[in-house]
């Protein structure tokens, strides 16, 4: 994402040979990879091949990248150009009368709403990850499916039942409040706008 001051971090602790920076890198975006092997329909074994080739290509270019907030961009295209190579391989080993069109890429939704999937989920972990234990405990429970009684969640946090409300207001306030949220939230509106103005 533009501006995402994790993304800018963790790309540059990567780059100086930080090991736990590269495995966030890693655990952050094989979502996105996954997804874009999906849409072209890859078997389980070539998203696998797939996934390692983006990765040791980011292993090569990342002291390259010019612009780190532009990574998530970079692991979509090269995901895009993996999957198409690895189609065009297993293509040269099917007879020529195989045409069932099996190998082409799903027209749906456009890769760049993977992107911003995938963004938004991570996001909103981590701005759930950043909220005080007793929010986090709070929200999980009034989460859960089927929903509890507020007199069990109340006896569970030992809270009065009448606050669980406004203690969850506070939360879901201060969740939505988040740097990183903000951040995923305004590159939306900010690409939202930007199509509006185009049409």
């Amino acid at each position: 994402m533009r501006n995402d001051p994790v993304v800018v971090r963790l790309v540059a602790q990567a780059r100086d040979g930080d090991k736990g920076a590269w495995d966030q890198l890693v655990e952050r975006y094989a979502p996105l990879v996954w997804a874009i092997c999906r849409r072209y329909r890859l078997s389980a074994a070539d998203a696998e091949d797939v996934g390692q080739s983006v990765w040791l290509r980011l292993v090569e270019h990342l002291p390259d990248l010019r612009e780190p907030a532009a990574l998530p961009g970079w692991v979509a295209t090269t995901s895009r150009r993996e999957c198409l190579r690895v189609l065009r391989m297993s293509k040269r080993n099917e007879p020529v009368d195989q045409t069932d069109g099996q190998d082409v890429p799903d027209p749906g939704a456009p890769v760049d709403e993977d992107l911003l999937l995938a963004e938004r989920r991570h996001a909103v972990r981590s701005a759930f990850a950043q909220l005080s234990l007793r929010c986090r405990q709070l929200l999980l429970l009034l989460l859960e499916d089927p929903p509890r009684p507020y007199q069990e969640i109340g006896a569970a946090l030992r809270m009065p039942v009448g606050s669980i409300g406004p203690s969850r207001a506070r939360c879901l306030d201060k969740l939505r409040h988040s740097a990183t949220l903000t951040a995923v939230i305004g590159f939306e509106l900010e690409q939202a706008g930007s199509e509006r103005h185009a049409r």
